[in-house]
């Protein structure tokens, strides 16, 4: 048993981070917040309703990154996110927000490219920059601070909590301190099977 005794809500405007070893249930968490695993036992609810990944209402609301992602080879960076926008019912609202995004994550410069030209880095900026391109009420993030450089990290720990500001909900598994800076609490998972220490503090946004 992965987690066990796990209570958590997280509202509007609030950031929250998990902490934990390697194998305490993090990422189980986050997949389970996404609709993309279903618990055996316990509920999971989104805006009061059972949450279901292919549900329109949480497509349209849940943004997340926490997997290697998938484009298409023959796209470009900008591409990529216009199309994310426009099917996002963005209409003309996405040309502005592409520039935004692109400019919020440091990806101007490869705006032409496709992914199969970025380094790691700009992968990882770019599969941020989809999440954050379109809208939502809710952001899952899984360790977002890989392979960015330290200056991205920090840039990165702004923009979450710009969309905090916005009244929008995070919630993130993270290592870095930058990151847990800007979080309301701080979840701790113990080892498989125990129950979450709760730790409090005062955002610092």
């Amino acid at each position: 048993m992965v987690l066990d005794g796990v209570t958590l809500a997280v509202h509007p405007g609030e950031c929250v981070s998990l902490m934990g070893e390697n194998g305490s249930g993090k990422s189980t968490l986050l997949r389970i917040s996404a609709g993309r695993e279903r618990p055996t036992g316990g509920r999971v609810l989104f805006d009061e309703q059972p949450i279901d990944e292919d549900a329109p209402t949480v497509r349209a609301r849940v943004a997340s990154v926490m997997d290697p992602g998938a484009f298409y080879p023959d796209l470009t960076v900008r591409e990529h996110l216009e199309l994310v926008a426009l099917s996002h019912g963005m209409g003309t609202a996405a040309a502005d927000a592409v520039e935004r995004v692109l400019r919020a994550h440091r990806l101007e410069e490869q705006a032409r490219q496709v992914p199969s030209a970025l380094s790691s880095g700009q992968t990882q900026a770019l599969l941020l920059a989809l999440a954050f391109v379109r809208p939502y009420d809710l952001l899952l993030l899984d360790e977002p601070e890989q392979r960015l450089d330290s200056a991205a990290r920090r840039n990165l720990a702004q923009l979450i909590a710009e969309q905090c500001r916005n009244g929008r909900a995070v919630l993130m598994a993270t290592h870095h301190q930058a990151l847990n800076d800007v979080a309301d609490r701080m979840v701790e998972l113990g080892t498989a099977g125990a129950a979450p220490d709760v730790l409090a503090k005062e955002p610092q946004r």
